[in-house]
């Protein structure tokens, strides 16, 4: 079997799906390279994750990563969403095919981009290179502002 019971439930019945319109953070992120779009809302009081919604236009793995990933953080601090790894969501999935692992990593970057716009949006100091892996453009703009 090429996708665990897990995976099957959480494409099958994704949790968490939507939108939401008083979002505090919202993220989108996209992978041209296999066609996958991932949009996440939180909700956001005091510090905690009290509700999270996603979009996800892509395959099974996609959708099954997404879900697992608004369960993991749903109810927790926004510390422990960042914490957040690709790792732990295809743990949590029971495993991923090796062709597919991008679609955790995926998540865990929504998860991080909507965080990152929670603390734009209320001016909470951050290091950008928190939320990057080097290639993105916060991280040339930050080099930007340092020189």
């Amino acid at each position: 079997m090429l996708y665990s019971e897990t995976v099957m439930d959480h494409f099958q019945h994704p949790r968490n799906v939507g939108k939401l319109d008083d979002a505090d953070g919202i993220g989108e992120v996209g992978n041209a390279k296999c066609g996958d779009i991932m949009k996440m809302y939180l909700k956001i009081r005091d510090g905690i994750i009290v509700d999270v919604k996603f979009n996800t236009f892509g395959c099974g793995s996609a959708i099954a990563s997404s879900s697992m990933a608004t369960e993991m953080i749903k109810g927790k601090p926004v510390s422990e969403a960042l914490a957040l790894s690709n790792k732990a969501v295809v743990e949590a999935l029971g495993g991923l095919p090796a062709h597919k692992l991008h679609c955790s990593v995926l998540a865990e970057e929504a998860v991080r981009a909507a965080v990152k716009d929670y603390y734009d949006k209320n001016g909470i100091a951050y290091d950008p290179a928190e939320f990057c892996n080097g290639d993105c453009a916060c991280c040339h703009e930050h080099d930007v502002q340092q020189n």
